[in-house]
């Protein structure tokens, strides 16, 4: 998915004739803490409400503002997940999308890139969540597949989170199953470090008690 599939056109952008206090009441409506300022299309910058509140002045024109991010932006055929990285970097609340041309096409919501990350993880779709650790060398997603698959089940999404200086990687998998428990052992018995394991509480708990029965009906023989 590319920058232009998530443009909102709800919001409006700036003028530098517009005013602090005009800027302010948009971001209150909207919630956001960021707008950018376009003239005849052309994108100038954006504006935050820090910057309006450090020139106290809100009734001044945006122009006699200066710009704190000056210009940060993502152009239309720019891939999602350079949007998300530069939105998290620069702690925003929106961005500005422009084509090639530097004209205005745009913004993108930190809400919306949420929403669709959410979708992208599988995190609405019901299922099991397995935190492995990993040496770097020893990383191979088609073995992490085969476990899996291996117990009659499906990796939803799997994602990768390096430490730092250290050799060891965290991989995240989203199982389409909530009972795990299988994975988990052929995880353990092919040597994988388990970091984690989430499933769903009823199931988990149906698991104990039937454990439970079993150790019962064991110690009555």
């Amino acid at each position: 998915m590319l920058a232009k599939d998530l443009l909102s056109n709800e919001i409006p952008a700036l003028r530098t004739s517009d005013t602090g206090v005009e800027a302010l009441n948009w971001m209150e409506v909207f919630r956001i803490s960021h707008l950018p300022i376009v003239n005849n299309e052309q994108f100038l910058g954006v504006i935050s409400d820090t910057d309006i509140y450090d020139l106290n002045d809100p009734e001044a024109p945006l122009g006699n503002h200066d710009l704190s991010l000056k210009q940060p932006f993502v152009y239309v055929d720019q891939h999602v997940y350079e949007v998300m990285e530069l939105t998290s970097r620069l702690k925003l609340t929106t961005i500005a999308v422009i084509d090639r041309q530097n004209h205005y096409k745009g913004l993108i919501r930190l809400s919306d890139l949420l929403h669709h990350f959410a979708l992208m993880t599988a995190i609405e779709k019901p299922g099991g969540i397995i935190v492995l650790l990993v040496n770097e060398n020893d990383y191979s997603v088609s073995e992490i597949a085969q476990i899996v698959e291996g117990n009659n089940a499906k990796i939803l999404s799997l994602y990768v989170r390096g430490g730092g200086d250290s050799t060891q990687l965290e991989v995240t998998l989203k199982i389409n199953r909530t009972e795990i428990t299988s994975i988990l052992q052929t995880f353990h018995r092919y040597d994988y470090q388990v970091k984690a394991s989430f499933m769903n509480i009823d199931e988990n708990n149906e698991l104990l008690e039937s454990r439970y029965e079993m150790l019962m009906r064991y110690l009555n023989t």
